[in-house]
């Protein structure tokens, strides 16, 4: 059997100490990119420039949060109970996508609750650049070789370091599986759908399929006997055909190819650059995270970076009691 020998440095570069990561690189992609893309969209949205910044630094900051929420308290918190402090320290790695998912969606919330805006048509015009830079966030995860999949004899396996045999790569299943799912948004977007339908389709096929996916993937913790992940997908799935369905019976009118509605949101230009500032620092902030479940930092990566064991940031931890 011929299989791929992971031997990718998941380290960008290091500064002051704080190590860049190319995991963190894919959310600043995607936080940047979700920016491009509603600018591109407001008119049609019905957004001023100003709604595009703040939708977009409330979308980072829900995401950031929820994807850490969920990683400490669904997937590590025998480590996180007994060092609180460490779970701020974004920098010792540890993010649940199913965390971002419910983060974004809390955010995007707060902001249609705070604008008058519609979420779902919000949501059904995210959904589409979402899929895409998810699917880059498991290229990330790939990079930095972290989520590890079963042990497999086929010749596309990858021998993750430190960890015995070859595996499958199911992080690249997954991160194939998002990328499909934006041309199926893209023709499902061509019917004219009411609002809420694309949603609805990608909260199904998304959880339904990473259910499939993530049979090849081995969890470190088990939640009814499933792993945690499988929980959330089931979750998802079923949300999405009860959206699916709701929504179908709606009389909805609004569509996502709607007219456009001219944005109203009007102040003063000084106002911006507080914005552009904020934003900014958001979408180089990921940088800084490693891939899913790093407490061991210094260990794992401290061998081609020497520099990292000695860092404040990266402080020497105790494993976990079981």
């Amino acid at each position: 059997m011929n299989g791929f020998i992971h031997d990718i440095d998941p380290v960008i570069t290091e500064v002051g100490g704080l190590y860049l990561w190319w995991y963190g690189a894919a959310y600043t992609a995607g936080f940047a990119g979700i920016f491009l893309w509603l600018r591109q969209a407001r008119v049609r949205l019905g957004l001023s420039l100003y709604q595009v910044y703040d939708l977009t630094i409330l979308l980072a900051l829900s995401t950031l949060i929820g994807g850490r929420l969920v990683e400490v308290l669904f997937y590590e918190w025998s480590y996180y109970s007994q060092h609180p402090l460490h779970i701020a320290a974004f920098w010792l790695g540890g993010m649940s996508t199913h965390g971002v998912l419910t983060g974004s969606i809390v955010g995007l919330w707060l902001f249609a609750q705070r604008t008058g805006k519609s979420f779902w048509r919000l949501a059904d015009e995210l959904v589409i650049p979402g899929a895409l830079f998810m699917g880059v966030g498991r290229v990330g995860n790939f990079i930095d070789g972290q989520i590890i999949g079963a042990p497999a004899e086929t010749w596309w396996a990858v021998e993750f370091p430190d960890i015995e045999g070859f595996r499958h790569p199911v992080v690249l299943y997954d991160g194939l599986k998002n990328l499909l799912l934006v041309p199926l948004l893209l023709l499902l977007r061509l019917r004219k759908p009411a609002a809420g339908i694309l949603t609805a389709h990608f909260l199904f096929w998304y959880g339904i399929l990473r259910f499939f996916v993530d049979q090849y993937r081995e969890y470190r913790v088990s939640l009814f006997g499933l792993g945690p992940g499988q929980g959330f997908n089931l979750i998802m799935a079923l949300a999405g055909l009860i959206l699916m369905w709701w929504h179908s019976r709606r009389a909805e009118t609004e569509t996502v190819g709607a007219p456009a509605v001219k944005a109203t949101h009007k102040r003063a230009p000084a106002t911006l650059w507080p914005r552009r500032v904020t934003l900014t620092l958001l979408v180089l902030f990921p940088l800084v995270i490693p891939s899913d479940w790093t407490q061991d930092v210094p260990q794992r990566y401290g061998h081609r970076h020497p520099g990292m064991e000695h860092s404040l940031f990266y402080p020497p931890i105790d494993p976990p009691d079981e």
